[in-house]
């Protein structure tokens, strides 16, 4: 008789893809096809109203409400021909999820029927229910006002019948309680700071935008499987499960080809992404099994962030459609690779310069060092606080393990970018530029621009590493939002730049005191000044060897790094005095909305381990230890029937193994029905405390660790019960998709 996972298995694996239909047009031609983009916007709006939206959007002017009128007009007039009846404003609260409530159209036309509306104030502003999402103490259950407002940055867009509005939410009184409005402020921020630094170099530049280019890894599983594995369905990974005996460890699934249910997979949701303007670029196998990722092009980057929750939401309805359920969790599986989002950054000016990128000029290269430097200033000095923007209960698992950067937040520059900033620490003023007639300065060290070309390596095991025109903030996790990691970035290198405008300000008045004129002007002499104390500053940051060594962590405590590894304890980098100093003083973030968001990542750090060691409970005692000592009292029965069929000595030498087996099956029982109390009654002991930072360095402390020692005894079962009796899926059917 088949066991109920056989009987899954083999359903699973019946499934077939549902054909997919690819529009006739290349995608160039329904790319934004959903979307109220500028296209959209010059035909459905008036000419005065899109020139005030063109200014609203490129500029950051005030929206008045007769624009907003006009434009949810043309916005209704669209979404009808496009079928849509309902509108939603479309928001990013604590829960690292997205949110959403759909309102149709229809309204009383005051005749006794209806007629469909949809005004400026309905674009603009609604009121969600601000209690019933996470706040950290800001609003009480019985203070239920919030307000969701819409951001006109991001376009509006079309999910099945529903118009999705992007907004910020924040509380009655005012408070962000969500991602998206910190976010804002910090690229607001950026782009003030940064400007001004250009303005050293070229006074035309009025803006300078934050681009994000992330890369989506993620883990397909055949559903028929994962409904079978209450680990996978309650926690997002498996608490349980003995390694395959082929993984990963053939390097051949990495760049392999792709397996055509994912590849179908995959067409479709590249239309759909494609259709809501996202712009998806690349697609591979990844290392793991069953491990892949998605690319796209880089975005403004409140735009991408907002394009990669939409296609986390996306491509898990996609994957339904063709039999799959998607992993977003950073470690589903033990023992392989797990997944990440690679945040690639940086920051370009309105005339489309790179700022992160070598130039041709003298000038610009100082600028490119002046960038490269004020950024290392703002990684190195806040580098505990990036490790707590991209850590989680879920990354946690994956950062240190052999496959991601390490939880010391360090940063690889190359040979080149490294050999420049130590020519430009060390040596002589005159002997860094000199002269060469109409091509003005040039400096006295290799081409720079040679960058271009990748002359530098890779270092994966850099969490910040630059790569040639940007840095690669590789330890974000693959279900995160993105936002927070680009929160405290942008705002980081704004304090960097600030700094460092002040200081050059304050050293050119200085300078012209005495100056008597020479082949460099106060300014340039000032900039040099300072980029050479800041790049003796921060040079403890920049690492190029090998992050997951023991030694690195030694040397990383020396230089003061930080290079806690508590969860809960690398959370209170966001109340340290220089991290409220900061958001306060770029007015990002009140010390009001950091206490609060800190209650909301520990009470949620908690609750995740909570729900793992209630599941794991669970399954040990209703599946695990049932299915052990079924096999066990076969065996015992074996034992007997031999001993009555053979004589004494025959029999203890046949039973043998069996008795060993017998003996091994109770001791590993014992152990876990040992682990399982022990772990019911540290958490009766840890929910007593009040404290939600307390209550989860507890969690940590006393309970986590207990849930690997628990697996470890069942994973050990996995290998000696009968196989047809095993409950749960194991790994070598998750992991390979037929």
């Amino acid at each position: 008789m088949e066991t109920l996972r056989f009987q899954v298995v083999g359903e699973a694996f019946k499934k077939k893809p549902l054909e997919v239909k690819t529009p006739v047009d290349r995608p160039a031609k329904y790319f934004g096809r959903k979307v109220f983009n500028r296209e959209k916007m010059y035909k459905y709006l008036p000419k005065e109203v899109y020139e005030k939206m063109m200014d609203v959007m490129d500029n950051g002017a005030r929206l008045d409400r007769k624009v907003a009128d006009a434009v949810a007009e043309g916005m209704k007039q669209w979404a009808t021909e496009e079928g849509v009846t309902h509108y939603t404003h479309w928001f990013q609260p604590l829960t690292e999820g997205t949110a959403e409530k759909h309102d149709s159209f229809i309204e009383h036309d005051g005749k006794g029927g209806m007629v469909e509306e949809f005004t400026g104030k309905l674009l603009v502003q609604q009121e969600p229910d601000a209690s019933s999402f996470p706040s950290g103490g800001i609003r009480s259950t019985f203070e239920a006002r919030g307000y969701s407002a819409w951001d006109p940055t991001s376009p509006v867009f079309i999910i099945d019948d529903t118009l999705c509005i992007p907004t910020v939410f924040i509380s009655y009184s005012g408070e962000a309680l969500d991602y998206k409005a910190p976010l804002l402020r910090a690229l607001h921020a950026v782009n003030v700071a940064a400007t001004e630094v250009c303005h050293y170099f070229d006074p035309s530049v009025r803006k300078v935008t934050s681009n994000l280019g992330w890369e989506q890894e993620y883990f397909l599983v055949d559903e028929g499987l994962y409904a079978a594995r209450p680990d996978l369905l309650l926690t997002g990974r498996t608490l349980m499960g003995h390694d395959s005996a082929k993984n990963q460890q053939m390097d051949d699934h990495y760049f392999g080809a792709i397996p055509e249910r994912v590849a179908a997979f995959m067409r479709e949701l590249e239309i759909v992404a494609l259709e809501l303007g996202i712009p998806c670029k690349t697609r591979h196998n990844e290392v793991a099994p069953n491990q892949f990722e998605l690319a796209p092009v880089y975005e403004d980057t409140n735009l991408a962030v907002d394009h990669n929750m939409l296609l986390m939401s996306v491509m898990k309805r996609v994957a339904r459609k063709h039999g799959f359920r998607v992993l977003l969790h950073e470690k589903p599986f033990a023992g392989i690779n797990g997944s990440g989002k690679h945040n690639n950054w940086s920051l370009s000016t309105d005339n489309g310069v790179l700022l992160h990128a070598p130039g041709k000029t003298p000038e610009q290269n100082l600028r490119f060092a002046t960038f490269i430097v004020e950024t290392l200033m703002g990684v190195y000095k806040h580098n505990g606080l990036l490790k707590a923007s991209i850590m989680s209960a879920t990354n946690a698992h994956r950062l240190g393990a052999n496959e991601a950067p390490p939880a010391i937040i360090s940063s690889f520059l190359g040979k080149q970018l490294s050999e420049l900033l130590d020519h430009i620490e060390k040596a002589d003023k005159d002997d860094l530029f000199t002269m060469d007639g109409k091509q003005g300065m040039k400096m006295d060290i290799p081409e720079i621009p040679e960058l271009f070309i990748d002359n530098t390596d890779r270092n994966r095991t850099s969490p910040f590493a630059f790569t040639g025109n940007r840095f690669e903030f590789r330890a974000v996790g693959s279900e995160a939002n993105c936002a927070s990691a680009m929160i405290a970035l942008n705002s980081a290198v704004a304090e960097a730049l600030v700094s460092f405008k002040k200081r050059v300000d304050a050293r050119i008045v200085e300078i012209e005191k005495d100056f008597e004129g020479s082949g460099h002007s106060p300014v340039f002499h000032a900039i040099i000044d300072t980029l050479r104390e800041d790049i003796r500053t921060c040079k403890p940051i920049r690492f190029d060897g090998n992050g997951y060594s023991d030694e690195w962590v030694a040397e990383a405590e020396k230089r003061g790094l930080d290079v806690e590894n508590s969860c809960p304890k690398i959370f209170e980098r966001y109340l340290d005095p220089e991290s409220i100093e900061m958001f306060e003083s770029l007015g990002v973030m009140t010390r009001k909305e950091l206490e609060a968001r800190n209650e909301v990542k520990w009470e949620t750090y908690t609750k995740k381990v909570q729900i793992e060691a209630r599941v794991l409970g669970d399954l040990s005692m209703n599946h695990i230890i049932p299915v052990a000592t079924r096999y066990q009292s076969a065996l015992v029965k074996n034992v007997d029937s031999v001993s009555m069929v053979f004589s004494p000595e025959k029999a203890g030498k046949l039973n043998a193994r069996n008795l060993k087996l017998i003996e091994e099956i109770a001791e590993r029982i014992s152990t876990i029905e040992t682990g399982v109390d022990e772990l019911v009654n540290a958490r009766k002991v840890a929910n007593k405390i009040t404290s939600e930072h307390e209550k989860a360095i507890a969690y940590h402390d006393q309970i986590e660790p207990k849930l690997d020692e628990i697996r470890y005894q069942i994973d050990k079962l996995e290998l000696i019960v009968d196989d047809s009796l095993w409950p749960l899926p194991k790994y070598r059917e998750l992991l390979f998709i037929r």
